[in-house]
């Protein structure tokens, strides 16, 4: 058992201007994402040149930070919006959904796909590999932020959280892992592999992938204070927001392969 590191969540002050670590997390996830999907785009032969990633980038980053926040505010606070209005724009704080994000970098994909005249799932199965890049770094955020602390537990690395006496699994990390080179390896394997997927392959093995990782890292996630389990004494909301998300992959996937065929 360990202490939870002293972390001060602002990386530079300047003045009146805080810059938080949470916040340099999402760039550098954006920055890994969009230096690895241009390598994708080399190494495959994809049809994609670089002024079309740049916009790709900027239109999957827009749908992140609107959808993620929110999302948020619907799925997991709406109570705290309603008490304090100014907070949805307390981005530093945390409090960024994945499913959020999920939507609105799916909107995001349609008005780009329409733009530059590709089908839809081309655009999504394109980008699908590179966003656990994105999902680790913003979860090394999290922890930064001491943000989802696990559920209480005697393991050799469980971390003794601020402002608490017991020791827990460090649920963020373990995200982090999970979400992000797990994750990645198994996309960037997928979606590798000759001869090419078909469409919708790639990104129905983003869902199945990212749901079945976030329904086991939830285990050891201490559900929301303010929400505690939302079904069955013992599901969360990131379990349950994430089981429709595995048939969705499921569905893609069976579609895949009869378009195939």
């Amino acid at each position: 058992m360990w202490q939870y590191p002293e972390l001060d969540p602002i990386a530079v002050s300047i003045g009146p201007i805080s810059i938080h670590w949470y916040a340099i997390s999402y760039l550098v996830g954006i920055g890994l994402a969009w230096w690895v999907i241009k390598i994708r785009a080399r190494r495959y032969d994809l049809p994609f040149n670089a002024e079309q990633i740049s916009d790709l980038v900027f239109y999957a980053t827009l749908g992140v930070l609107l959808g993620g926040r929110v999302g948020y505010i619907l799925f997991y606070g709406i109570g705290g919006v309603i008490e304090n209005p100014l907070s949805i724009f307390q981005v530093w704080k945390g409090g960024m959904s994945f499913h959020g994000g999920m939507l609105g970098v799916l909107l995001a994909m349609y008005f780009f796909a329409r733009k530059l005249g590709r089908g839809y799932f081309e655009v999504t199965d394109f980008i699908a590999p590179v966003i656990p890049l994105g999902l680790g770094s913003g979860r090394i955020g999290n922890f930064i932020n001491s943000e989802l602390p696990g559920r209480v537990t005697d393991v050799p690395w469980a971390v003794v959280y601020p402002n608490d006496v017991v020791g827990r699994h460090p649920s963020s990390l373990y995200q982090a892992m999970l979400e992000g080179p797990v994750l990645f390896l198994l996309l960037w394997w997928f979606s590798s592999r000759r001869p090419a997927r078909p469409t919708m392959a790639v990104s129905g093995m983003f869902c199945v992938g990212y749901g079945a990782l976030r329904v086991l890292s939830e285990c050891f996630r201490e559900p929301d204070a303010h929400l505690s389990f939302v079904a069955f004494d013992f599901l969360t909301m990131g379990q349950l927001l994430s089981f429709p998300l595995v048939l969705f992959g499921v569905a893609l996937l069976v579609l895949a392969r009869r378009e195939q065929t």
